[in-house]
């Protein structure tokens, strides 16, 4: 027998044979750790980031504990539950249990808010062995008594760091509450913050510990850069650095949801077209906001962290922290958006003094100072500022460059647009302001 297969691992025959036919071959790391505590009914502690596998290695077993434990399916009892921080995470579980449950007799649903609540209502009231559900929408769901968490045997937590981060702890231990205290637990996260380790401390037993984290953090082929500016100063270095003629399509961070609104809805009224994505976004709003970002009608995604793991778009040539993250991983996570399958990609990060140790968190994070830029904000038209380094300014006019050209017409009024409506197209060419091309300056 193959001794790095899922056969070793403790996995049955008619689950290899699935995982053979979707091309699943051999384990991952974090599989191989995993799964063999999991199939021995031990909590876990899982450190591993977005495309190590890890939906695979805790549902593969929750799977196979479900079919030798063979109870028949209950209406609104779910066995075993998914916790994800998503709308966007929650989908893509769902669809690997699809792949994963192709041999058993097991259903699966999923609750989300954003969409209508009767048909998940419906596909509760038919039975259900596996819920996956993000933390508002199944807290509603068991107000109305739609679903009753009391007979749950495994509990995953999964991506614990941005269900904290999306501020829904105390939603997460409102729901381990309502499970039983002799349950199996799971909770997984790319990052260990003090947060997630109290609440591992509270919902594990005595829980194996499986880190697959990178040891060394591989962000050195994105070119990163830094300018120190005031909060107040933040949106017209925002706005500067985006016409320069390099940025094609970028993604800005900020921290908060209305952060982002906000951020989001200056771009579009300064004539450039944005889209916002966030947790209070309707599921409708946040799909229609990455199809647009994503075919080219809108060039500028503004998005809180929701945004930084697991939703991969080609094609983004910079990343702009309009505010750095608390935890110095989500920094790693964000720029990770760029520079991907082997492009060119780049990185700012817009430094308040209140945020130089955040900075400083980072760069030992990463083992390496980054360099800073500095910027000439005028009180003048964005399109007029100019960037400066070593004194000699450099100056982009407006005018007919093809690379100042986009779809539509990017000075139109954004009058009685709401943060995030892409500017729409008034008829011919679209054009960004005159932009000015960085020059990077030591730090």
């Amino acid at each position: 027998m193959n001794t790095n297969s899922f056969a070793a691992l403790g996995m049955q025959t008619s689950f290899c044979d699935v995982l053979t036919r979707v091309g699943f071959i051999e384990p991952t790391p974090i599989q191989t750790q995993a799964i063999p505590h999991l199939l021995e009914g031990r909590d876990l502690l899982g450190i591993a980031q977005t495309g190590t596998g890890k939906t695979a290695a805790f549902a593969l077993p929750t799977l196979q504990r479900l079919v030798d434990e063979n109870l028949a399916t209950k209406a609104r009892f779910p066995r075993a539950l998914i916790l994800a921080p998503t709308r966007e995470l929650v989908l893509q579980i769902r669809e690997e249990l699809d792949s994963f449950s192709q041999a058993t007799d097991l259903h699966h649903t999923i609750v989300i808010g954003g969409v209508g609540q009767n048909p998940q209502i419906k596909a509760l009231a038919r039975g259900i062995d596996v819920l996956v559900a993000t933390p508002g929408r199944l807290l509603d769901l068991a107000r109305e008594r739609h679903v009753d968490l009391s007979e749950v045997s495994v509990l995953i937590l999964d991506e614990a760091d941005r269900l904290l981060d999306m501020g829904f702890i105390r939603d997460v231990k409102r729901i381990v509450a309502m499970t039983p205290k002799t349950r199996q637990s799971l909770l997984f996260s790319a990052t260990m913050p003090r947060e997630v380790a109290d609440l591992a401390s509270e919902m594990l037993r005595d829980p194996e510990r499986v880190d697959v984290s990178p040891k060394q953090v591989t962000v050195r082929e994105i070119e990163q850069r830094v300018v120190h500016v005031a909060n107040a100063d933040k949106q017209r270095a925002l706005e500067l650095l985006l016409h320069q003629p390099e940025v094609t399509r970028a993604i800005v961070f900020t921290r908060t949801k209305h952060g982002a609104n906000k951020v989001a809805k200056k771009l579009v009224n300064a004539g450039i077209t944005a889209e916002a994505i966030h947790g209070n976004k309707s599921q409708n709003a946040r799909q229609r906001a990455l199809e647009n970002f994503s075919n080219g009608d809108a060039w500028v995604l503004v998005a809180t962290d929701i945004a930084a793991r697991g939703i991969d778009i080609s094609g983004v040539s910079h990343v702009f922290n309009f505010e750095l993250p608390h935890e110095p991983e989500s920094y790693v996570h964000r720029i990770g958006r760029t520079g991907r399958a082997g492009a060119a990609g780049a990185a700012w990060a817009l430094v308040d003094p209140e945020e130089v140790k955040r900075l400083r968190a980072v760069e030992r994070l990463i083992r390496m100072k980054l360099p800073t830029v500095d910027l000439d904000l005028p009180a003048r038209e964005v399109g007029e500022a100019q960037i400066s380094a070593e004194g000699s300014p450099t100056q982009r006019t407006n005018g007919g460059s093809n690379t100042n050209r986009r779809r539509g017409n990017a000075q139109q009024s954004a009058r009685g647009n709401s943060a995030g409506n892409s500017a729409q197209s008034q008829g011919g060419n679209r054009r960004r302001r005159g932009r000015s091309r960085p020059v990077a300056a030591s730090a």
